[in-house]
């Protein structure tokens, strides 16, 4: 057994979140980690809503309303949808909390402490219309490298250097596109240059991450430079040292408190445990495996900016410095970034309407559809495209005609002929070399998964699928009724374990339909366990309270295997596992896009 903390990227709360942020962080996350707890292991599953920054005071502000209240609407908004998409999260929590206050700003006083946090005179981005300070990432013009108009604030997603806001040629607000103008201002940053040996011998033991992974993270030695830590913002984590902490318009940047959240989302979950102190399983011990799950736009933060405050944390820099009060925190042993997902051939874009948000999706259409969507033609090393026409297809092609196609005949001959699953008996050849082929599946499906290799996974775990339903449709099960019952019972004893091989291969995959094909063959209680919302108290704030996502998924340990049948066990009559999808449904969608309903 190992302990795997699955650390999932935190939707930013300024809105609800469309599929392409899921696609990115939620499903593969959640596959990832319930194969892992299928599989023996003991996995930590945490993230939440990211709260701070200019957006959600921007956005405040359009609407009317305080930043909290904002990010409470939104909150709630995204923890429902991740719930209803059945992200398995031992704890999904928020920014805002008390708890999570606390741990960024230890975690700032401890780098600050070794030496690691400078303070510099530097020349912040300011909004002329508003006076308000700009996120670099805010700002976009063209690369003053590789001449990439589409450049960010803070680095260039097209050569992967990293930039600062002021080098941008034609610089203008993604806000509002006004062109911004540059002021003084003191602020902390993070000196990744005296961190970035340290950063550079930790990727270079990394093997098997995704190459693309991997290679723009090494590119980001070229060009390492100090990294501001605290904004000209007002709404934020204040900065805890003496002058500081009292200013009103200075606070902690919110990329350096929203990884820090991978962190006081654990020390939280264990505090809800009632074992304060069981976080440091995860994060001090050197055998536990830590996976971060995110879009490529994040793998700066995640392969750069978190490892250089881990290791500063832990006075392991240049500067070298003492362990903070959190222990020897441990790095990532893998940054799990997924390439873009684009729709109809378009970015996403809220504004433009060119969007299919979560919620709605799973008001129209099952949740394991866009699941096994995502799984199968998802963006996982290359952006790849939703379209609603390749939706349709995979959805009716695969899901129904094949796999819930292949649950249906096999409970329904069972229900008509037998009644309950028969015994293993008389086997012939085909019978044995059928099971043994399936309970390959189990090695095979796991390992890709285990290598971050999913649609590959899931390609397999189909593969499974198409292998029982072409034994079934050799063996003809329904033509032995009135010749050989004996036979016709036996190969469907064996069509009835194969079904359950791929469902259990499946389950990381499509955990809503995995419950209903497990009770469709006979079985009872929890085999796909589902998260659920709680309404919680602030651990530390009076008179505060707020949803998380948590579960009980212990039920599942060591459940990566066949599950043989028991004989006898009643199979009721077949209820369709999956719905077909009307080929109306494209034209309605895309009508729905244009703004025609």
């Amino acid at each position: 057994m190992s302990r795997i903390l699955s650390a999932v990227a935190w939707p930013y709360a300024n809105g609800p979140r469309h599929i392409g942020h899921v696609a990115g962080f939620g499903v593969p996350s959640d596959v990832f980690s319930r194969y892992m707890r299928m599989a023996g292991n003991d996995v930590l599953m945490v993230s939440g809503t990211d709260e701070h920054g200019t957006p959600i005071l921007v956005q405040a502000e359009q609407e009317g309303v305080p930043p909290l209240e904002l990010a409470d609407r939104y909150n709630r908004v995204i923890a429902e949808d991740l719930t209803a998409l059945g992200l398995s999260y031992d704890l999904f929590t928020r920014t805002t909390t008390g708890n999570h206050f606390a741990v960024a700003q230890a975690m700032f006083r401890a780098v600050h402490a070794n030496g690691y946090m400078i303070e510099q005179t530097t020349r912040g981005a300011i909004s002329p219309s508003t006076g308000r300070t700009l996120p670099d990432r805010y700002i976009e013009g063209t690369c003053p490298i590789c001449g990439y108009d589409g450049a960010r604030g803070d680095q260039c997603d097209n050569c992967g250097n990293q930039l600062d806001a002021i080098d941008l040629k034609n610089p203008v607000s993604r806000i509002n596109g006004e062109t911004p103008t540059f002021v003084e201002t003191e602020h902390f940053f993070l000196d990744l240059p005296a961190l970035a040996t340290q950063i550079g011998d930790w990727l270079g033991s990394r093997h098997g991450w995704r190459p693309n992974v991997l290679n723009f993270s090494l590119n980001l030695l070229d060009d390492v430079r100090p990294r501001a830590m605290t904004r000209d913002i007002d709404w934020g984590i204040p900065v805890p040292l003496p002058g500081w902490e009292d200013n009103p318009a200075k606070r902690l940047y919110v990329w350096f408190d929203a990884v820090i959240g991978y962190l006081s989302a654990s020390i939280e979950w264990a505090r809800r445990s009632g074992d304060p102190e069981a976080w440091r399983k995860w994060w001090n011990d050197p055998e536990a495996l830590s996976y971060y799950f995110m879009g490529k736009d994040n793998i700066t933060f995640h392969s750069q900016i978190w490892p250089g405050e881990l290791l500063a944390a832990n006075g392991r820099g240049a500067k070298g410095g003492k362990l903070s009060e959190f222990g020897d925190l441990q790095l990532p042993t893998e940054v799990v970034s997924s390439e873009f997902l684009t729709m109809e051939s378009n970015k996403f874009s809220s504004s433009r309407g060119h969007v299919i948000y979560v919620r709605d999706m799973l008001a129209r259409y099952q949740p394991d559809a866009l699941r096994y969507f995502i799984a199968v033609a998802g963006p996982e090393t290359s952006d790849s495209d939703f379209t609603w026409a390749e939706f349709k297809r995979r959805t009716n092609d695969e899901l129904v005609a094949a796999w819930g196609n292949l649950v249906n005949r096999t409970v329904s001959l069972l229900n008509r002929n037998v009644g309950s699953i028969p015994p293993l008996t008389d086997l012939a050849d085909a019978d044995r070399a059928a099971l043994a082929q399936s309970a390959i599946g189990f090695e095979t499906v796991g390992s890709l998964i285990g290598q971050q290799r999913q649609r590959q996974a899931v390609g397999e775990a189909m593969r499974v699928v198409g292998d029982a339903n072409k034994y079934l449709a050799e063996m003809e099960p329904w033509k032995l009724k009135a010749t050989d019952p004996a036979r016709m019972a036996t190969v469907l004893g064996v069509a009835a374990q194969l079904v359950s091989d791929a469902n259990t291969l499946l389950a990381p995959f499509l955990p809503h339909s995995a419950q209903r094909v497990h009770e469709a063959l006979g079985g009872e209680g929890t085999f796909a366990p589902m998260p659920r919302m709680e309404e919680v108290d602030d651990l530390d704030l009076p008179d505060r309270s707020y949803p998380i996502i948590t579960g009980d998924y212990t039920g599942v340990r060591d459940t990566w295997a066949r599950h043989d049948l028991v004989a006898g066990t009643p199979i009721p009559a077949p209820v369709p596992v999956f719905t077909k999808l009307d080929d109306s449904i494209v034209d309605d969608e895309l009508a729905r896009m244009r703004g025609e309903e």
